[in-house]
């Protein structure tokens, strides 16, 4: 079995992969459910979406039975980096530090978040 190309999700569909990375498994019902907790959508909305997600390979779908059951098809981690490093590009002009810089200055940074990231500056320094 190859490997799917790497595509960029849009919003709505990276909302349906964060629920199935979470879960693993789960039918358009549980997704939409999920979904409706945050937001106003359709089942049918949720459905077609996740059709087209199929054809694009960004799920895959078990039709072995009535209800059909998907799972995701891209890898949380590579799909993360991918999407990160087109918005660094694009956004920051391809400047970590400003990203960084951007994130930090803007949000509400707890002292544990703070002391991850000085633990990752210290293993980056060294290396």
């Amino acid at each position: 079995m190859s490997t799917p190309r790497l595509i960029k999700p849009t919003e709505s569909e990276l909302e349906i992969l964060q629920i199935l990375w979470t879960r693993g498994l789960a039918t358009v019902r549980e997704v939409h459910e999920e979904l409706s907790k945050t937001k106003e959508a359709g089942y049918t909305t949720t459905l077609k979406l996740m059709q087209i997600m199929h054809e694009k390979g960004l799920v895959k779908r078990d039709d072995s039975m009535r209800t059909h059951v998907y799972q995701p098809a891209v890898n949380k981690e590579r799909t993360q980096k991918h999407m990160l490093g087109k918005m660094i590009d694009s956004l920051f002009g391809g400047s970590s530090t400003q990203l960084v810089m951007q994130a930090l200055g803007e949000n509400k940074v707890s002292a544990e978040e703070i002391e991850k990231i000085q633990a990752l500056l210290n293993d980056l320094k060294r290396k």
